[in-house]
């Protein structure tokens, strides 16, 4: 497991995009990812639940490679063995607590390791205890992606901002109309799915998101 320096708030911060098998196809997806890191991308996240391991890791492989030329993290979507396999910078887990201490075990002290919190600060908290990295707190406006994901309320980010040691990560109906709303409390970074893949010119549509980060 790599890892491009020692994670840390300054490091970890601005537009983290996350793959979609519909929107990003695996014909395309190396070239859609090198046109978002094109756009200043910080952070990739790689998620297929529907590909075979093989194809997974071979697509990861080259994602990661690719993500270390424009120095950005490549993460894998909860999947310890492919992250392990592919060298991801880290992993994104759900909020089972086990699987956060399963990682860090079989992943080591340097690997980034997400964990989704929803809108419950009594887990985030937890999570930082268990060694995360970053906490990712979310949906905050309708997901075309998911949903039915649970609300989230923009004071939980503030509240994060002000209570955690870790970086926090806002996701859900990102685009760039809405980003300011949730970089005004101070959010590490954004993970944005539609509003990048989903724009007819992804390098445009990323750059648009994270030049908001510097206003």
């Amino acid at each position: 497991m790599s890892a491009l320096n020692n994670l840390s708030p300054p490091l970890f911060k601005g537009l983290y995009i996350i793959t979609d098998p519909m929107l990003c196809p695996k014909d395309t997806l190396i070239e859609q990812v090198t046109q978002a890191l094109r756009g200043g991308v910080k952070i990739v996240q790689f998620r297929d639940k529907t590909s075979s391991f093989q194809t997974q890791l071979t697509l990861s492989k080259q994602l990661k490679t690719l993500c270390e030329q424009y120095q950005a993290y490549f993460i894998v979507n909860d999947n310890i063995e492919l992250a392990k396999q592919s060298q991801a910078h880290g992993i994104h887990l759900g909020k089972n607590d086990q699987d956060l201490i399963t990682a860090r075990e079989q992943l080591g002290t340097q690997a980034i390791i997400g964990v989704s919190c929803y809108n419950d600060m009594t887990l985030a908290l937890h999570m930082q205890t268990l060694g995360a990295s970053y906490v990712a707190f979310g949906r905050f406006f309708p997901s075309q992606t998911k949903p039915n994901a649970p609300q989230a309320d923009i004071n939980t980010l503030i509240h994060a901002k002000k209570t955690l040691n870790i970086p926090v990560v806002a996701i859900g109906g990102i685009t760039a109309d809405n980003a300011s709303q949730l970089i005004k409390t101070g959010v590490d970074s954004l993970a944005v799915i539609q509003g990048v893949w989903g724009q007819k010119n992804i390098q445009a549509a990323a750059l648009h998101i994270q030049k908001q980060f510097t206003v």
